[in-house]
């Protein structure tokens, strides 16, 4: 052959293996678009996550990934999965996304992606009625229960030293509520909608709102990188919320207006 054909000919097999490839990522793309999506929330966290009367997992985190899901004609399935083991789960490829009242903070930020906020939060403590303590610092050499890996472990860590003994630390809100209403700590400190909904059912305990606890902000988490999934996430949000969709959830589960749109 001379070399101008065998040129075209390498140049041909070139194209037909370049073709395949691009119809092989196109047929990916379409597999991964139709794939059930596996979505981890502890259902522990009333009002966010939680197994109604009938054991099916309910919640304002479920409603708006439901409704994201909808608008991105995404299909998801809902796996409970306690919030200790909910970061090692996404590590592991168990599942795809996690939403269960996960604060976006720079530590997290280094190894997982998060949507934009879709909820504001704030820290707050839980206490028995006659308790006089006001703040954090009040509760210096006071025992506290806290969530395993949560922020209000990290705050107490950060505040009285994380080997503490006197942070106590629990797999879950109920189980920190239970103990405080037991006696057996004297404060317990989570995410205030939370914090808030558990107290509401204890005449016996109060909240305290710490003015010098910080800001925080509520995100969908994803693998570092999985940049199409949180695109479709993060497009998602924007469109429940401009629809309508995110202030009638709000409203359904708060009774109140939303303090993030």
């Amino acid at each position: 052959m001379n070399p101008i054909r065998r040129t075209v000919a390498t140049l041909a097999l070139g194209l037909a293996g370049l073709a395949g490839l691009a119809a092989a990522t196109l047929s990916f793309s379409a597999q991964a678009q139709n794939r059930e999506l596996v979505v981890a929330s502890s259902a522990t966290y009333a009002p966010f996550a939680f197994e109604n009367k009938d054991k099916q997992i309910v919640g304002f985190d479920i409603d708006i990934i439901n409704a994201i899901a909808k608008q991105q004609g995404l299909k998801i399935k809902i796996v409970n999965t306690p919030f200790t083991g909910i970061f090692g789960a996404l590590n592991n490829g168990d599942v795809d996304l996690v939403i269960s009242g996960v604060t976006i903070n720079e530590k997290r930020k280094q190894s997982y992606d998060f949507t934009p906020p879709y909820f504001a939060a704030r820290q707050l403590i839980a206490l028995p009625k006659n308790s006089k303590v006001t703040s954090l610092k009040d509760l210096a050499g006071k025992k506290i229960a806290v969530v395993s890996a949560s922020t209000a472990d990290d705050i107490a860590s950060r505040e009285f030293g994380k080997t503490s003994p006197d942070i106590r630390r629990f797999e879950s809100t109920p189980l920190i509520i239970s103990e405080l209403a037991g006696g057996g700590v004297d404060a317990a400190m989570g995410d205030n909608g939370v914090i808030a909904y558990r107290v509401a059912q204890n005449p016996d305990l109060k909240t305290v709102d710490d003015k010098s606890f910080p800001e925080e902000g509520f995100g969908i988490v994803v693998k570092k990188g999985d940049k199409a999934l949180l695109d479709k996430l993060t497009a998602g949000l924007a469109a429940v919320r401009a629809d309508g969709s995110y202030v009638t959830i709000y409203k359904k589960w708060f009774n109140k207006d939303p303090n993030v749109r």
